[in-house]
C-alpha cells in the first residue's frame, strides 16, 4: 500500500479516535465532580490542541460535529474551572449528573454512528508497477456550437484529466491529489442527499501525483476514454482508472457539460447539469436521449482528435510520440456507457469499449458494433428485463431490452454479457467505498470495487494488449456474484479475424 496515502488516512483516524477518549474522560470528571487544577488544565489543553490542529489540518467533518460540540462544551466549562480560584459551592443531584451522562454519550456515539455511516476510507492499492500521474486541460471545439447552455452561439467547451503512467521512484514522496469537491456534488445531486455531508471527500487522498514526468519505459501507451453518467463527474471512478493506469495505460477522463453534475473552467466558470424537461410519451424521451448522446459521443471523438494532435512530432507536449493511437479504447457508466457504445459505432478508430449498464441510444440500436465490447450489468437491473416483472429498476427504459438484444446479436466482433448479482447501478462508481452501510449492503465495498476494475482491465489488457485473460473465459471462484450470458457472450471472433 502506498505509505503516504494510509499516513494521511490514518491521521485523521486517529485525531479523531484521541477526540474521543478525551471528550469521554473529561466529561467524567467534570459531570462527577473530581477537581483538580493540573487535571483540568491539561483536559484543557489537549482539548484545544485537538480542535486546533483539526482546524489547521482541514480535518473538520460533518459526521464529526457532535463530538466537536461536547469537545466545545468541555472546554468552556474547564475554562470556567480554571479561573475561578475557589470552587462555587453547589450541590449536584443524581439526576442531573445522570442526565448530563446521557446528553454526552449519545452526542459521541451519533459522531461515532455518522463516521461509520460516512466514513474516511483508504483508496484501494492499485495492482500494477506504475505510479499516476495526471494533468488537466480545457479543450474548445471550434467546429461545433454549443447547444445546451443558455447563452447560444459559443463553441463547445469541455474539460478534461488525463492520467498517466509515471515511474514510482519519481513519485515517491510527492503529494498525493486527494479528490475533488465536485465528487461529492454529483453524489449530492445522483441521490438528493445534502452536498455538505461529501465535503470531507476532499481529505481523502488518492493515488494520484499531479504535473510528474510520462514514464520513459514505453514507445507509445494505449490510449482509454472514460466518460461518467449523467449528474456525475470524471473523477467518479478513480479506482478503476488508477488501476488502468497503473498497468500502462493513458486515460482520458471526459466531462460532458450539462449532463455531468458540474464542469469547472479555468476562467472561474462553472456548467452544471441540466434536467430533462418532462416528456409526453416514451418515443420523446429515448428520441432525446439519442441526440444527448450523439453529442457526447462527439466530445469523444473530439477528445480522440486533440490527442492525435497532441501525440504528432513536434508538438513539444508531454504526450508527444507516447500515444498508441492504433490501441485506443473508451469505456463508461450509465449515460457514460450509452457513450462508449455510440462512440464505437461512429468511430472505428475505438478498438474496444466496456459499457457499465449504459443505454444504446443512436447508429449503434440499428447497426450493432463491429469492436469488441463487453456490457455489464448490475442482478437488480437485469431482473428488469423479464417481462413478468413489474417492478423495473428505475434506470430501465421502454426500449432497453429490444436495443440490447439487437446490438448484442448484430455486432460482428468478440462481445461479452455480464450480470453482477449484490451490485447497484451507481455500484460501478465510489459510491461502495463512501458508504458501505448504505451502498454496499451485501458486499464488501472493496471486493464490490474490484469486481469493476478487474474485468474492464482484463478486457482491455486482452484487446488493447493481446495478454490472455483467464478472466473473460467464463465463472471465475474469485468473483462468484459474476456470470456470463453465453446466449450473448461470443468469443474468439476477434482472434480469427486478426
Amino acid at each position: 500500500m502506498d505509505g503516504r496515502v494510509i499516513m494521511e488516512v490514518a491521521i485523521m483516524k486517529w485525531f479523531e479516535v484521541t477526540l474521543v477518549l478525551i471528550s469521554l474522560a473529561a466529561a467524567g470528571l467534570v459531570i462527577f465532580g473530581w477537581r483538580n487544577r493540573r487535571f483540568d488544565a491539561g483536559l484543557f489543553t489537549l482539548l484545544t490542541l485537538s480542535l486546533v490542529v483539526h482546524a489547521a489540518m482541514g480535518l473538520f467533518r460533518f459526521q464529526v460535529i457532535p463530538l466537536y460540540a461536547v469537545g466545545a462544551a468541555l472546554i468552556i466549562v474547564l475554562l470556567l474551572r480554571l479561573v475561578r480560584r475557589k470552587p462555587k459551592a453547589h450541590r449536584r443531584l443524581l439526576a442531573g449528573r445522570i442526565a448530563l451522562s446521557i446528553v454526552v454519550v449519545a452526542l459521541t456515539a451519533s459522531a461515532i454512528y455518522l463516521d461509520r455511516l460516512l466514513p474516511v476510507f483508504t483508496v484501494p492499492e492499485p495492482t500494477g508497477s506504475y505510479a499516476i500521474g495526471t494533468v488537466v486541460r480545457h479543450l474548445t471545439d471550434e467546429t461545433r456550437e454549443e447547444t445546451l447552455g443558455d447563452e447560444p452561439g459559443g463553441k463547445r467547451e469541455l474539460m478534461v484529466n488525463v492520467w498517466y503512467p509515471v515511474d514510482p521512484a519519481a513519485a515517491k514522496g510527492k503529494p498525493r491529489e486527494h479528490y475533488p469537491e465536485e465528487l461529492g456534488e454529483a453524489v449530492s445531486l445522483v441521490f438528493d442527499i445534502p452536498k455538505q455531508l461529501f465535503g470531507y471527500l476532499t481529505t481523502i487522498p488518492t493515488h494520484v501525483v499531479p504535473e510528474v514526468e510520462l514514464a520513459p519505459n514505453e514507445a507509445g501507451y494505449p490510449v482509454l476514454l472514460f466518460s461518467p453518467g449523467i449528474r456525475s463527474t470524471r473523477f467518479q471512478s478513480m479506482t478503476a482508472i488508477e488501476e488502468l493506469v497503473s498497468r500502462g495505460y493513458i486515460v482520458v477522463g471526459m466531462d460532458h457539460p450539462y449532463t455531468s453534475a458540474k464542469v469547472a473552467f479555468p476562467d472561474e466558470r462553472s456548467t452544471y447539469y441540466k434536467p430533462d424537461p418532462e416528456f409526453p410519451t416514451s418515443q420523446a424521451l429515448y428520441d432525446h436521449n439519442v441526440k444527448g448522446v450523439g453529442i457526447r459521443a462527439a466530445d469523444a471523438r473530439f477528445v480522440l482528435d486533440t490527442l492525435t494532435a497532441w501525440n504528432a512530432q513536434g508538438t513539444g507536449g508531454l504526450f508527444e510520440g507516447k500515444l498508441d493511437l492504433d490501441r485506443v479504447g473508451i469505456f463508461g457508466h450509465s449515460y457514460g456507457g450509452a457513450t462508449t457504445a455510440e462512440a464505437l459505432a461512429l468511430d472505428h478508430r475505438f478498438k474496444a469499449g466496456v459499457s457499465l449498464e449504459g443505454g444504446f441510444w443512436g447508429s449503434v440500436a440499428h447497426n450493432g458494433l463491429q469492436q469488441p465490447f463487453m456490457y455489464m450489468m448490475t442482478g437488480g437491473t437485469a431482473k428488469s428485463l423479464d417481462t413478468s416483472e413489474t417492478n423495473k429498476d428505475k434506470v430501465f427504459f421502454e426500449e432497453f431490452a429490444t436495443d440490447l438484444d439487437f446490438v448484442m446479436k448484430h455486432s460482428s466482433s468478440d462481445r461479452y454479457y455480464l450480470t453482477v448479482d449484490k451490485l447497484f447501478h451507481q455500484s460501478f462508481t465510489e459510491i461502495p467505498l463512501l458508504s458501505p452501510a448504505l451502498f454496499a449492503k451485501d458486499i464488501d465495498p472493496f471486493h464490490n470495487i474490484d469486481i469493476t476494475r478487474s474485468y474492464v482491465a482484463a478486457f482491455f489488457d486482452y484487446y488493447l494488449k493481446g495478454e490472455k485473460q483467464p478472466l473473460l473465459d467464463g465463472p471465475s471462484p474469485e468473483f462468484p456474484e459474476v456470470e456470463y450470458d453465453e446466449n450473448y457472450t461470443k468469443r474468439d471472433i476477434w482472434l480469427y479475424n486478426r
